[in-house]
């Protein structure tokens, strides 16, 4: 019996093989921890810094409005971009001028008057260059992970974007209230200063021989094998309904005020990303399942749901809620990741990881005005529970139209199957 105590707490811990396996992966990993606890400073400071400013829900919802066109145009074309480009050079050159934005929002929170213009505009401009970054970053992973590692490599960047999303929002809550917004900007930016340290140790990721030119042409062949594929359509679309209906992080700051409890508006943020770190913390039991299409949906609708109750909930509750959210959009996250990785051509990785990010980005984008839009008009409380009851609704119907998603089992689909096959006839590992 001691004996076996070990190995079955062995199930819940993280999978480190790609960690043990890949310099590269543990240089990228380093550099999105240290990145994303700094962008999660300024993911609490910028709405707080709206709120004061302008006292205006709608106006904290409008963030999404901006950031939705860049979003949309650079998701496509950098897509393309990182199947013609070296993705190790666009992932510094974006990750130097995230930077740069961070820069500005020092320079205007030092004002004696602070605009609210530029706090758009630095949205935008930030949403345009995490637009290119992202499907470079997507699609290297499976350069640099061994085939079989990609679900255990999904599971601690999970990990890595979980440490930041609650060490930053914490320290947010604390360094904007007794510090003041210019510090938490400050920090942001020291944060990029040495990520973009660590990336630039990695090795070229040059493009493939086979990966198209940038161009509409590209983009849309690309389009066009996402819509061949329903199981990952059917990612694409549960996503997309999720983090629209159901993302409350906009209204944050006024469920504080409702709860006469400014004070937690910090563990309000960090709430989602606990429990998403929950579930990287324990996740080594991700590489044992195989139905990755069910684990979607069942986490999406699950998601749906805990957003509902923190929409009903009191104040201890609520954040309770919002944790049990955040685990469930993890897992989701996580299985996600190891169907998009382990079934799609590097040619089209890309392009594919543009669209990708279109599904779970536009989503929270645009929902960020629909929960705004709805507190401002229904309350803010109602604006909560109703996304997540619709959430879970749609999820469920989707998952009844797209049956090839349930269906959905690694050890069998035959993309899944090609693409392990073509791996290992080129003498790239698929087992770490």
């Amino acid at each position: 019996m001691l004996v076996s105590v070990p190995s079955r707490l062995r199930v819940l811990l993280p999978d480190l093989a790609p960690w043990k396996a890949s310099a590269d992966f543990r240089r990228l990993w380093m550099s999105g921890l240290i990145s994303n606890f700094g962008s999660f400073l300024t993911f609490v400071a910028l709405p707080v810094q709206l709120k004061e400013l302008t006292g205006s829900a709608a106006a904290v919802g409008a963030i999404g409005a901006v950031e939705l066109v860049p979003l949309v145009v650079c998701g496509l074309y950098g897509g393309a971009l990182a199947d013609a480009f070296d993705k190790r050079k666009l992932i510094v050159w974006t990750e130097a001028g995230q930077g740069l934005l961070s820069a500005l929002l020092l320079l205007n929170a030092l004002l004696p008057h602070p605009a609210v213009w530029p706090l758009y505009v630095v949205a935008a401009l930030s949403s345009a260059l995490v637009s290119v970054q992202r499907p470079a970053l997507d699609s290297l992973w499976p350069r640099i992970v061994a085939h079989d590692d990609l679900p255990a490599a999904a599971s601690l960047n999970s990990l890595r974007w979980t440490v930041g999303g609650v060490a930053g929002p914490a320290v947010a809550g604390l360094v904007v209230a007794y510090a003041g917004l210019g510090w938490a900007y400050a920090a942001d930016l020291a944060t990029f200063a040495v990520s973009v340290a660590y990336v630039v140790g990695i090795a070229a990721s040059p493009a493939s021989h086979e990966a198209a030119k940038p161009s509409l042409r590209s983009i849309a062949e690309g389009a066009r094998y996402a819509w061949s594929r329903k199981e990952l359509l059917g990612t694409y679309a549960i996503d997309l309904a999720a983090m629209f209906l159901a993302m409350p992080l906009a209204v944050l700051p006024f469920l504080a005020d409702d709860l006469d409890a400014e004070w937690s508006l910090g563990l309000m943020y960090a709430a989602v990303p606990f429990g998403a770190l929950l579930v990287s913390l324990t996740g080594g039991w991700a590489s044992r399942v195989h139905r990755h299409g069910r684990m979607v949906v069942l986490s999406a609708a699950g998601w749906g749901l805990a957003v509902a109750a923190a929409g009903i909930a009191g104040e201890v509750w609520l954040v309770l809620f919002l944790t049990v959210a955040g685990a469930c959009d993890m897992v989701s996250g996580i299985f996600r990741s190891a169907m998009w990785n382990q079934t799609i051509p590097d040619e089209l990785r890309g392009r594919l990881a543009g669209i990708e990010l279109l599904s779970y980005s536009v989503g929270p984008t645009v929902g960020q005005v629909r929960s705004g839009g709805f507190a401002a008009w229904w309350g803010v409380r109602a604006s909560v529970w109703s996304g997540g009851l619709l959430c879970a609704g749609a999820v469920g119907l989707l998952a009844l139209c797209l049956p090839r998603l349930l269906a959905y089992d690694v050890r069998t689909n035959e993309h899944a199957l090609r693409l392990r096959a073509h791996r290992a006839a080129a003498g790239e590992p698929v087992r770490g």
